[in-house]
């Protein structure tokens, strides 16, 4: 029996970088007879790690995370562990998002008002292999149709350009966290150890795949959704 598979409960790891409110999860998800919180994680870059550790059936993760974001970490995650099912909690929620985490390789989406209720049967749902978005729940082939459907709102032809898609590369996302600190590119150049024209050529492919005019519009873009952290920021932002 895997770390994490004991009791015949249903086995949860939490990510969130609040222990506030990963003890207040936790508290909630433990009163149930048959969930069991066997772990926490505060940071995006330890999620592969620790939930190929506790081997859960569930992850509930943040978006906004320290190091990796949660859109990233899911990735990461669903590669490696793909049995594992995850069910995404933000403070920032629209229907963009929605289909991008699913496309991550989300199972449920929920802003982080979430009843207690919602959550808990969302988790039993995910974990027979359900998705959850709102309050509706969908097998696997209706989910397939659902995405095709939001494809015609927020997704791309290939080929017609990159993919309007978060996880940005990681360099990408390094730069765009210094773009919120408010380096200007040659800061930015000066402080990776990089030419000034490979960071132009960043920046470039930054605003293609958001599909925003300038760095402000890609700072505040990240920002409200929680792809990069403000307090992992600090000045104004740049122009330049």
């Amino acid at each position: 029996m895997n770390e994490g598979q004991t009791h015949g409960k249903i086995s949860v790891v939490i990510v969130d970088d609040h222990p506030f409110f990963r003890q207040g999860l936790r508290d909630v998800l433990d009163a149930e007879d048959d969930l069991e919180v066997v772990g926490e994680v505060d940071d995006g870059a330890q999620v592969v790690d620790q939930v190929s550790r506790l081997q859960p059936r569930v992850v509930v993760m943040d978006i906004n995370l320290p190091s990796l974001n949660g859109l990233q970490a899911t990735r990461q995650l669903k590669a490696r562990q793909p049995q594992v099912q995850v069910v995404m909690l933000t403070a920032y929620h629209d229907d963009e998002q929605v289909y991008h985490a699913i496309q991550a390789g989300a199972s449920a989406y929920f802003p982080k008002d979430v009843t207690p209720l919602q959550l808990i049967e969302a988790i039993r749902q995910v974990s027979r292999g359900n998705y959850v978005i709102g309050s509706q729940v969908m097998t696997p082939r209706e989910i397939k149709r659902w995405l095709a459907k939001e494809f015609e709102r927020f997704g791309v032809i290939p080929g017609e350009r990159e993919e309007k898609f978060v996880p940005l590369s990681p360099r990408e996302m390094e730069i765009l966290l210094l773009v919120c600190r408010g380096l200007s590119n040659k800061e930015i150049a000066y402080s990776l150890g990089i030419s000034h024209q490979t960071v132009k050529n960043h920046m470039t492919s930054i605003l293609r795949k958001l599909d925003v005019e300038d760095r402000t519009q890609a700072a505040v873009y990240a920002l409200r959704r929680g792809w990069v952290r403000l307090q992992d920021t600090t000045g104004d932002l740049s122009y330049d």
